[in-house]
């Protein structure tokens, strides 16, 4: 596995380690109502180090396995702080090459730019490192802040997706988007 830690000028995006634990609930606990709105609804054991200690395992076999990439964003202001979450899951190879994304970001640093920036940075280790063609991401028509970071970032709306999946306990619709790697290469050709 290359070293999937990402760097820019204000944050780190890394998998997280054993070590991380006690932020990442710290991440999601303070995080929760804000959050809610925008993720499934979450049993009580996802707000536990036990839980979090299995996903951190769990992170790492499938970013080894070549099936995602789960990580933290780190502002450098506070390198043990979690203050968010870039995913990038359900990796398609072949003559896909292509996954989804999915990120969020503490209540606490919304508005200063630290999402775009990580977006930015990961995007392009997508389509370096990853070697990925084609990148989802799908938002809630309400979530305009979310909207608004991938239409700066050049994805482009594909569709609408009605009942698409069951955020919070209800079925919501999703803008669907995506973007592509234009300087992609097949290096096995």
């Amino acid at each position: 596995m290359l070293d999937p830690t990402i760097t820019t000028a204000r944050l780190t995006i890394r998998l997280a380690t054993h070590a991380d634990v006690p932020a990442i609930v710290r991440y999601f606990t303070d995080n929760r109502a804000f959050l809610e709105p925008w993720e499934p609804r979450r049993a009580e054991r996802f707000y536990t180090a036990g839980f979090w200690e299995e996903q951190v395992r769990r992170s790492r076999e499938e970013a080894e396995a070549d099936r995602s990439l789960r990580q933290f964003v780190f502002a450098n202001d506070a390198p043990g702080q979690v203050i968010g979450t870039v995913n990038f899951t359900e990796f398609g190879r072949g003559i896909f090459q292509a996954c989804y994304l999915g990120y969020g970001l503490s209540a606490a640093r919304e508005g200063e730019g630290y999402m775009r920036e990580a977006l930015r940075a990961a995007v392009a280790h997508a389509f370096g490192p990853l070697r990925m063609h084609r990148i989802m991401a799908n938002y809630l028509p309400h979530n305009r802040r979310s909207g608004n970071v991938l239409k700066a970032l050049g994805f482009q709306v594909e569709g609408y997706a009605r009942d698409y999946l069951r955020i919070n306990d209800r079925w919501e619709d999703h803008v669907l988007t995506s973007l592509t790697n234009p300087d992609w290469v097949d290096e096995e050709a």
